[in-house]
């Protein structure tokens, strides 16, 4: 017997294709999480830069604590795809059990996946020197090769968020209706 979907806890249904990259997105940028750790350890992953400094007393909090946020902010991404994305948890205090208003989610994940657009979408830019972008040195091919696949798919990060905003907008915007015609139009 095939097992049914659970019913939908948003207004509208979400768009197959959106709920798929919200669910990957965690894992879309797991990789590059994941390659900067050791950094925390002062283990340099190949990158050769003699002007280095060696990683300070802080930098291992720093490395963790980033990996921790930038995989919190892919999950929050889930918010634009769920209900609790429009009607805030009632274990919130103050706030909890309210409606989101759509444009207190599309702003700041608009904004959001510009920002990550233009941070991460780059990186082909100083893979090849172009207009003085520059790559970290490698000791070798394989290291290069290492860091870019475990690097790239963040660049997927923004774009992810800016469909995930544009889904949640239209599922969450009045529709327009479908009957009505202009004046101009009506026979």
């Amino acid at each position: 017997m095939p097992i049914s979907p659970p019913p939908s806890t948003t207004e509208r249904p979400v768009p197959p294709w959106a709920l798929r990259l919200a669910r990957a997105l965690p894992f879309v940028v797991l990789p590059h999480c994941l390659w900067r750790l050791p950094f925390a350890f002062g283990f340099t992953m190949g990158t050769v830069d003699p002007a280095a400094p060696p990683m300070p007393w802080w930098g291992a909090p720093y490395v963790f604590g980033l990996s921790l946020l930038t995989e919190a902010l892919a999950l929050l991404c889930t918010g634009l795809v769920s209900g609790w994305g429009e009607v805030v948890p009632a274990w919130i205090p103050l706030i909890g059990g309210q409606r989101v208003a759509p444009l207190a989610a599309v702003v700041p994940a608009t904004l959001g996946g510009l920002g990550l657009v233009a941070l991460w979408d780059t990186m082909p830019l100083a893979w090849f020197d172009v207009l003085g972008f520059h790559e970290v040195a490698f000791g070798n091919g394989w290291w290069l090769l290492l860091a870019r696949v475990c690097i790239g798919p963040v660049m997927l990060w923004g774009p992810i968020v800016l469909a995930l905003a544009f889904a949640y907008h239209r599922r969450r915007s009045p529709a327009p209706s479908r009957t009505a015609l202009p004046a101009a139009r009506r026979p």
